[in-house]
């Protein structure tokens, strides 16, 4: 079947496609306005050494890097994404979905912290207190340990929180999917309702027997020929009998 042959389908079945095409186009609304616009906001911290460790570096925290920075880092980030910390972050006014990890392709000590809601301003004011409250746990950290406040690891903020971006990948792919499967049902109805249609009824019933029209002679009622011999319909067998003598009668 090629291109032509279904458009014409659709073209004589357009009673079926129509609706269907009305229904989809219902879903794909529904679902633009029930699922609502994700916005995200993400800022970039990195943790630094200590102001004593930094002394032979003239002060300057970005000419010392240590291995056990980025160690830190990692643990700082499953911390902050525990269930503790998503209960601390809620109480604090932290509301959507956040989330702490190194950044991708890092050389470095660097985290991004990152939130997802559906309102812009409050995913803005949760990323900033997400950054505050990071840096409060690591001293919690290093306090819990008793190391002097000289010797801290600290952060320091390499991006601000960013302004909220809109995320409309998820929503769109599912508008394609509502799209693309009502519009595919849609075509499934419509050719089969040509089947349907196109199959004589009665196909697969027997034909029935063919009666002869009336007046017609028949084989048993077929007419003698006039002067014709009747035909002998049995024949009878001559009996041959033995008689005194031994001589045989018939």
């Amino acid at each position: 079947m090629d291109l032509a042959e279904i458009w014409r389908v659709m073209r004589r079945r357009w009673y079926v496609l129509l609706p269907g095409l009305l229904l989809t186009a219902a879903l794909t609304t529904a679902v633009h306005l029930l699922i609502p616009v994700e916005y995200q906001s993400q800022s970039t911290v990195t943790l630094l050494n200590s102001s004593k460790a930094t002394e032979a570096f003239d002060g300057n925290p970005f000419l010392s890097t240590q291995a056990s920075l980025t160690g830190m880092a990692d643990g700082l980030a499953r911390n902050l994404n525990s269930d503790g910390a998503k209960a601390d972050l809620k109480a604090l006014g932290v509301t959507g979905k956040h989330e702490v990890k190194i950044a991708d392709n890092a050389q470095g000590p660097f985290m991004w912290l990152t939130v997802t809601g559906t309102d812009p301003a409050a995913v803005l004011k949760s990323d900033e207190l997400l950054a505050s409250y990071a840096d409060k746990r690591l001293k919690e950290f290093q306090t819990q340990q008793s190391v002097a406040p000289e010797a801290m690891i600290r952060m320091a903020t390499i991006v601000p929180p960013q302004k909220p971006e809109a995320q409309t990948k998820t929503r769109l792919q599912y508008i394609v999917m509502v799209g693309a499967l009502g519009f595919v049902l849609s075509l499934v109805a419509v050719f089969f309702v040509e089947a349907r249609r196109r199959t004589p009824r009665g196909k697969n019933r027997p034909a029935p027997a063919a009666t002869p029209p009336a007046g017609t002679p028949t084989a048993e009622a077929a007419p003698v020929p006039v002067g014709a011999a009747p035909a002998r319909t049995d024949e009878t067998m001559p009996l041959r009998t033995v008689g005194p003598g031994g001589a045989g009668a018939t």
